[in-house]
């Protein structure tokens, strides 16, 4: 059991650190610290090893040993990133070379047959990358003939995650959550892997997860962590900001993850407070639902109510994020001095492209508004007509 508690906690320390670099990457989207959210996974499976000693399932001798463990492995995090100024670029060797044993510490204890104990630490050494993939498909595999096993599809998903595969990952976290509906920590993996697999967004059914994720476990940090950077996504600062700060009791108060949080927020309420955007919700009206495939594109755009007709500003979604909340500012000007904050009144308007195109088509759906203050909030366009 110590082999698995310890591989299970770097293998969720690995691929949450694998896939948060490329949602948050710039400084100018709130980067959160790293190593805040390596604490979260660490507590989470601390909090599972605890569980399993109050139910009688772990030893207390067990326990403190897989306790030192994974408190040895954190001071060894702190210890490797005091130094990094540059975390982009720090590591990168390290990060492949986790990427490729943990999975393979966590699907061999995975597939000892009924015996995780059993499980020779020595195994992982010299194994392939071919013979990792392998191991994946084994227990993919293997899967199919349990499907009800919700921990199997989690590290499934975790498996995936490590690879790259994001797609299946976020497969496989569906079965779990199937399966495992009330589990905060799941949910956030799953939204995760989910909004790389659409292209490094969260809108649309990830920030859905978030939310679930957050209604069970107001506390869950990586779901916390989620929220801001969606909220940031789409120019909601305030919002981010909030989020952001909910992370701070959850960390040590002269940490320097605490600090880190601290400059993000500062970040983001400096950006709520100096940036003036247009916001409201975007729906598509219940009579033309199929007419819309959920993969159409959907331009969000705001356009002089008098001047020219040139977009000012304009947001792409998706027909399967509909309803979306909306936020049009300055940064999405279609060209140099013709932004949005030029012209004190806006019309709000909304198209479905199948073609994806963005100059309108015959058969395109759409909708506007009255015409609006160019920082107005609260309007709701309804893509009621056919081109």
């Amino acid at each position: 059991m110590i082999l698995f508690w310890a591989a299970s906690a770097l293998l969720a320390a690995v691929a949450l650190l694998l896939v948060m670099r490329p949602l948050l990457r710039r400084r100018a989207a709130a980067q959160v610290s790293r190593r805040a959210l390596n604490l979260a996974v660490y507590r989470d499976q601390l909090r599972e090893l605890e569980a399993d000693l109050r139910a009688g399932t772990l030893a207390q001798a067990d326990y403190e040993r897989a306790r030192r463990e994974l408190e040895a492995r954190l001071l060894e995090d702190v210890e490797n990133q005091a130094g990094e100024t540059e975390p982009h670029h720090g590591g990168r060797a390290t990060m492949i070379l986790a990427g490729v044993s943990i999975p393979v510490l966590a699907l061999a204890v995975y597939l000892v047959v009924g015996n995780p104990g059993a499980i020779d630490p020595q195994v992982a050494h010299g194994i392939t990358a071919r013979q990792v993939e392998a191991m994946v498909e084994r227990l993919a595999t293997r899967l199919k003939d349990n499907p009800d096993d919700a921990e199997g599809w989690k590290l499934l998903g975790r498996s995936y995650v490590v690879l790259g595969r994001f797609q299946e990952a976020a497969q496989a976290y569906a079965k779990a959550a199937a399966r495992a509906p009330r589990d905060a920590q799941l949910l956030a993996d799953f939204a995760d892997a989910l909004g790389m697999a659409q292209g490094q967004r969260l809108a649309g059914d990830p920030e859905k997860l978030i939310a679930r994720a957050l209604e069970i476990d107001p506390g869950n940090l990586k779901a916390l962590a989620l929220a801001g950077a969606a909220a940031f996504e789409r120019k909601d600062f305030k919002a981010a900001a909030a989020y952001w700060e909910r992370m701070l009791p959850l960390v040590a108060a002269d940490s320097e993850d605490a600090r880190a949080i601290r400059s993000n927020v500062q970040e983001a309420r400096s950006l709520a407070s100096s940036t003036k955007a247009l916001k409201g919700t975007i729906s598509l009206a219940s009579k033309l639902r199929q007419k819309a495939s959920p993969d159409d594109a959907v331009f969000i755009f705001a356009r002089a109510a008098e001047g020219p007709p040139m977009p000012l500003a304009v947001l792409r979604r998706q027909v399967r994020d509909l309803p979306v909340a909306f936020s049009l500012d300055d940064s999405m000007a279609m060209a140099p001095g013709l932004k949005l904050s030029g012209f004190p009144r806006v019309v709000v308007g909304a198209r479905i492209s199948r073609s994806g195109s963005a100059t309108p088509q015959p058969g395109d759906l759409h909708g506007t508004s009255a015409p609006v203050a160019n920082d107005a909030t609260g309007v709701a366009v309804v893509i009621d007509s056919v081109r």
